[in-house]
């Protein structure tokens, strides 16, 4: 890939000390979801916990807040607003921000404020790369960022479009990295990840893993991961890694035809053995 070496390595999770509690495994705020898109929220803090995170806390609206234990009562909430949710951002051991958040002022609002509030690494995903496109200047931030556009977000990233973007995506990936100055997973099949320096080809996941919600569960890994405290290049590349093996899994015990998202999440945890 040129202009980044190409780094074949999939790096493991440390083994947890007998006496570990759940403070030791980081908690990932998951900003996240609608009225119209709960399962958004819930896949992504699915897939932190599954991912091992010691804690997923959801940022919601007040309406939403009593929905989320009926989907994930695993999670727990914290209003969308005011004291409760800054002093959530800088409490967090990692931040997922975009799924199911739609693309308006709110959701502009709540990019900034992740972006402005913690030192945190944060999970740049769905609608929260949306209200950033274009992009035309580094993305100002404290955290460590981590960007997770499929193609179609990528390429309103780049002012461009798909087509463009999956006829040369190693090109993409690299304009996305020095655009932003953070690290991108450049979704698709042959997930790539890059630091501007560093690249990595996935080679794992299959077609069934194409279907509503599989980002969301992904972007809820990543989150764990970063928050359990491995370097975000690391942290994306064994996130894709692992989420592509369980899809894998599902497949070859149901089918890729009947894959759905909210498969994943159990399969990431036996993955993660």
């Amino acid at each position: 890939m040129a202009g980044m070496k190409f780094v074949q390595r999939v790096p493991r999770l440390p083994r947890r000390a007998r006496d570990a509690h759940k403070g030791d495994f980081g908690t990932v705020l998951v900003v996240a979801g609608s009225e119209s898109m709960l399962g958004a929220a819930i896949l992504c803090a699915r897939g932190a916990l599954r991912g091992g995170a010691g804690l997923a806390r959801v940022a919601l609206p007040a309406a939403l807040q009593p929905l989320l234990p009926l989907g994930e009562p695993n999670a727990t909430t914290v209003a969308r607003a005011g004291r409760p949710f800054q002093a959530a951002l800088r409490a967090a051991g990692a931040v997922v921000v975009g799924p199911g958040l739609g693309t308006g002022r709110s959701t502009r609002a709540l990019v900034r404020a992740v972006l402005a509030t913690g030192e945190a690494p944060a999970v740049l995903d769905a609608d929260a790369l949306n209200v950033l496109a274009p992009l035309r200047a580094p993305l100002a931030s404290r955290r460590p960022l981590v960007l997770t556009p499929h193609p179609g977000e990528a390429a309103r990233l780049l002012g461009t479009d798909a087509a463009s973007v999956q006829r040369d995506r190693a090109a993409a990936l690299r304009e996305l990295c020095a655009r932003s100055g953070a690290i991108v997973v450049l979704k698709g099949a042959g997930t790539l990840v890059g630091d501007g320096a560093w690249a990595f080809r996935n080679k794992t996941g299959n077609p069934g893993m194409a279907t509503g919600g599989s980002g969301d569960v992904l972007a809820g890994l990543l989150g764990a991961l970063l928050a359990r405290g491995l370097p975000p290049f690391d942290a994306a590349c064994l996130a894709v890694h692992v989420h592509g093996r369980a899809g894998d899994r599902i497949a070859a015990r149901l089918s890729e035809h009947g894959l759905c998202a909210s498969d994943l999440p159990l399969a990431i945890a036996e993955e993660l053995r």
